[in-house]
């Protein structure tokens, strides 16, 4: 069952944070790769090229675990587990969207070859970490905090 992300998620999310991505082998061993991310909603979605063994692997088992952690604070992150649906994405338009949230330019072209498709993922599991008072506490900011989860 999907889940209604918190503001503090949303945010996250869409700031110029990458996002690790996590899915299962065929031996069940665990693959993972760093990705642009885009929040649509209340699921996010990424670009992979889908001969990529992330995409061979979530058309397998669509199960996938996405952490994004804030570049400006990185004691602060946010996992999202849940399942993948994949769409092709004949026309790269999520590329170009990455690119212009990333880069703020779009990205150079790709053979037409080259098949993208588009991975939605869909959230049933939120587990946020923010450890606010422990950064503080890092920068002499005041006493020992404790974590917050």
């Amino acid at each position: 069952m999907a889940v209604v992300l918190d503001e503090t998620t949303r945010k996250l999310l869409d700031g110029k944070n990458f996002a690790t991505v996590a899915t299962v082998n065929p031996d069940g061993g665990p693959q993972s790769s760093v990705v642009w991310i885009l929040r649509d909603g209340d699921t996010v979605l990424f670009s992979a090229i889908a001969s990529r063994r992330k995409v061979l692997n979530l058309t397998r088992d669509p199960r996938v675990s996405l952490t994004v952690f804030d570049l400006a604070n990185p004691y602060q992150s946010v996992e999202l587990r849940g399942t993948a649906e994949l769409t092709g994405d004949p026309g790269k338009s999520l590329p170009r969207a990455l690119s212009r949230k990333y880069l703020g330019e779009d990205p150079p072209p790709e053979p037409d070859e080259l098949a993208r498709v588009i991975v939605r993922v869909i959230p049933e599991r939120v587990n946020a970490f923010s450890a606010w008072a422990m950064t503080r506490t890092a920068r002499g900011g005041g006493p020992p905090g404790r974590l917050l989860a």
